[in-house]
């Protein structure tokens, strides 16, 4: 009994979390919990200061917003409610678009189709840091 409640317990961890992309009317955003139940966001945060950041981004963000402006809001958040050095190396942006030469995921691929996605390099984020 108690291997199968520690089963439980990892697979309810595993399948918890965010996931997003692109649908007919455009990026999407859900949180999915453990039973399958599922809520849309337009943003959102998760971890240990997720009801700090949340609070921040409901402040802040609207519909409409420009790509540059969303990024610097999302590492405006982090600079609130996260303790820790706030460069390059210690933050990840990943981008996902409509389908677009310059988002490709996978540099190289030829003929790709539909939504893209695109990490950050790190000196990208090193500029935006710069910027706030």
């Amino acid at each position: 009994k108690e291997a199968a409640d520690a089963g439980d317990d990892a697979e309810k961890k595993a399948i918890k979390g965010k996931t997003g992309g692109i649908l007919k009317g455009g990026p999407s955003l859900y949180q999915v919990d453990p039973s399958g139940s599922y809520f849309p966001w337009k943003a959102t945060a998760i971890g240990k200061s997720a009801t700090s950041a949340k609070t921040f981004l409901e402040k802040r963000y609207t519909d409409g917003l420009e790509l540059e402006d969303a990024i610097h809001i999302a590492l405006l958040t982090l600079k609130e409610t996260i303790e820790g050095e706030m460069n390059g190396d210690t933050i990840e942006i990943g981008i996902v678009g409509a389908p677009a030469d310059h988002l490709l995921g996978v540099e190289g691929v030829e003929g790709a189709q539909g939504p893209r996605f695109r990490k950050l390099s790190s000196q990208e984020i090193e500029d935006y840091l710069t910027s706030l």
